[in-house]
C-alpha cells in the first residue's frame, strides 16, 4: 500500500475513479470527482495532478473505444485532429510550470456557466447534425490545439469545451459531439500526461488502479450515452457544468 494511504482511502479512491470514468464518458467532468478525491485522501496537489491524469486517460481511452466501436467516430480519419490536441496539451502543460493560472481560475466557473445555460436553453439541439459555421482548417489548425492548450496547462472544464466547440461552430449532434469530445480530450489527457510524468509527478500503483476503474466505468457510461443520446447527455452535460462552476467558485 502506499504510503499515507490506508487500505479503505485506496479503495474509496479507486471507487471515486469508477464514477468519474461513468460521468465523463457522458458529459465530461471527471476530474470534478477525482482531483477533489486524491486531494481529500491526502496526496500532494501535484502528485494529485499528474495521477489524475494517467488515471483519465483509461476512462477517456475506454470511451472512445466504445464510441468507435459502435460506428460514432472514426479513429484514423480523426488522427489528425487528435495529434493536434496533444501537440497543444503538451505546450499548455509545460507553461504550466511558468505561467500563473489565476486569470484562468478566475473566468473560468463564468464559462462554464454560461455554457450549461447555452445547452439548457438553446432550441433544437439534438443527435442531428447542423450547419458547418467554421472551416475545417480553422477548427482543427486553432481550436482544437487552443482547447488541448487549456487542458494542460489548467484542465477542469476540457471536455465542455469541445463539446461547445463540436455543437456550436462543427454542427456536430450531441451523441457524435460526445463521441469525438472523448478522442480529443484522451489526446490531451496523453500530452498533459507526458509532462507529469516526465517531472516524476504520478503515484503508479494509484493510478494504474483508479485507471482500471475508470476504464470500467467509462465503458457503461458510454453505452447510456449511445442509448440515450441527447436526452441524457445534455441534462448531464448542464449539471456537470453548474457542478464544476460552484466548485471553483466555492472552494
Amino acid at each position: 500500500m502506499l504510503a499515507g494511504l490506508t487500505p479503505e482511502t485506496f479503495a474509496l479512491l479507486v471507487l471515486a475513479a469508477f464514477l468519474a470514468g461513468f460521468i465523463d464518458a457522458i458529459a465530461g467532468g471527471g476530474g470534478l470527482v477525482t482531483i477533489p478525491a486524491l486531494l481529500i485522501g491526502g496526496v500532494d496537489p501535484i502528485s494529485a495532478l499528474g495521477t489524475n491524469k494517467l488515471q483519465s486517460l483509461f476512462g477517456s481511452g475506454s470511451a472512445s473505444l466504445a464510441y468507435a466501436a459502435k460506428g460514432h467516430v472514426d479513429l484514423r480519419k480523426l488522427a489528425p485532429t487528435a495529434l493536434c490536441s496533444f501537440a497543444g496539451a503538451m505546450l499548455g502543460a509545460l507553461g504550466a510550470l511558468f505561467l500563473p493560472t489565476d486569470v484562468l481560475e478566475t473566468l473560468l466557473p463564468f464559462l462554464l456557466i454560461a455554457i450549461a445555460l447555452y445547452f439548457a436553453f438553446k432550441p433544437g439541439l439534438s443527435d442531428l447534425d447542423a450547419e458547418r459555421r467554421v472551416s475545417p482548417a480553422f477548427f482543427v489548425g486553432f481550436l482544437v490545439p487552443l482547447i488541448g492548450a487549456y487542458d494542460g496547462l489548467f484542465g477542469p472544464g476540457t471536455g465542455s469545451f469541445f463539446m461547445l466547440a463540436f455543437v456550436t461552430l462543427a454542427g456536430y449532434g450531441i451523441l457524435k459531439a460526445t463521441a469525438h469530445t472523448k478522442l480529443l480530450n484522451f489526446a490531451s489527457n496523453v500530452g498533459g500526461f507526458v509532462v507529469f510524468a516526465a517531472s516524476g509527478s504520478v503515484l503508479w500503483t494509484l493510478g494504474l488502479a483508479m485507471g482500471a476503474a475508470q476504464f470500467a466505468g467509462a465503458r457503461i457510461g458510454a453505452a447510456f450515452a449511445m442509448r440515450f443520446g441527447a436526452k441524457l447527455i445534455r441534462p448531464l452535460l448542464v449539471t456537470v457544468c453548474l457542478a464544476l462552476a460552484a466548485k471553483l467558485l466555492l472552494g
